[in-house]
């Protein structure tokens, strides 16, 4: 606990340096909880079962309890997260991490978002839940249940959108400089080209699209090595879906989240992470990105809407 406390008041520093003002816009916990009708219970997991305690004693009948993540509530044999039968127990959950939730709420662009109803004491609790994913930008709601979004969440975290993408990514690069090959060349056949093109093309019409706007050569490789791929991976997958299920990754995230020391040892893995050859070339090559400003193109302008079919 004594974690928490300085970690709650790094956080309280903070926000105090954002903005937020003391007795007016900021409370503690437990002051928070008292005030609130709908309580976005938002902390990270492991500090979620540290400070349910004290969320617990100061709920009030009919008050909303609102996740953003499964996790405490799927898990709740291991994390004691049991919220009483007089609350609305929802979920909210943006398809994309916090930073980019607030910077598409500022532009306007939003971002959709996951619902579940776990318990509805109010008979109320659906029209709360979507209320509050519209409030924070949410184009579409799409309905889960608090399982099934922790289950595809820790499964995607740990797979495609970052474990295995890095762990991917690593190995390409290796074995291109392990060929001879610069570190701004290896990176830029790894990284680069996903990040500003490829990915985006993805982004814009899916994955068969992005294959039809790219060269002969690189459609006939693609297509070819995917399955190879595939095969290679999908016994990982298995397993680590087989790891969420059975909470063998919800106790990973508890033991090691909860140390005292934990924060230190995050740091330096990270520091691991950015220091490596490939982000310090990474950082390099951003480095020399074109600088002017993106200018807008022309409607009717020729040669960018790509491909419409082979």
């Amino acid at each position: 606990m004594k974690r928490w406390r300085s970690s709650a008041t790094a956080c309280k520093a903070r926000a105090i340096k954002d903005g937020w003002v003391p007795g007016k816009t900021l409370f503690d916990i437990d002051e928070a909880v008292r005030r609130g009708t709908i309580i976005q219970f938002l902390v990270s997991d492991a500090a979620q079962r540290a400070i349910w305690p004290v969320v617990e004693q100061n709920l009030k009948p009919g008050d909303a309890l609102c996740f953003s993540h499964g996790f405490s509530i799927a898990y709740r044999k291991q994390t004691g997260v049991v919220p009483p039968k007089s609350v609305d127990v929802i979920l909210v959950a943006p398809k994309g991490s916090g930073t980019s939730v607030r910077r598409n709420f500022l532009t306007g662009a939003g971002i959709n978002s996951s619902f579940a109803i776990e318990q509805d004491a109010t008979g109320r609790a659906k029209e709360r839940c979507l209320a509050v994913g519209i409030g924070i930008g949410s184009g579409y709601l799409f309905p889960t249940t608090f399982q099934r979004e922790v289950f595809s969440d820790l499964t995607g975290e740990r797979g495609v959108l970052m474990g295995a993408l890095a762990g991917i990514m690593e190995a390409q690069y290796d074995v291109l400089r392990g060929n001879g090959h610069s570190p701004s060349e290896a990176f830029n056949e790894t990284v680069e080209e996903l990040t500003q093109s490829l990915i985006r093309l993805v982004d814009e019409n899916g994955m068969d699209w992005m294959y039809a706007n790219c060269s002969a050569t690189a459609q006939r490789g693609a297509l070819d090595w995917k399955p190879r791929f595939k095969k290679a991976v999908l016994p990982v997958f298995k397993d680590l879906y087989n790891r969420v299920k059975t909470g063998k990754e919800c106790a990973r995230v508890l033991s090691a989240c909860g140390k005292a020391d934990y924060q230190k040892q995050l740091t330096k893995e990270l520091n691991t992470l950015g220091n490596s050859e490939m982000w310090r070339a990474g950082k390099a090559v951003r480095a020399l990105r074109p600088k002017e400003a993106a200018r807008a193109i022309a409607k009717g302008t020729k040669g960018v809407a790509g491909r419409a079919a082979n």
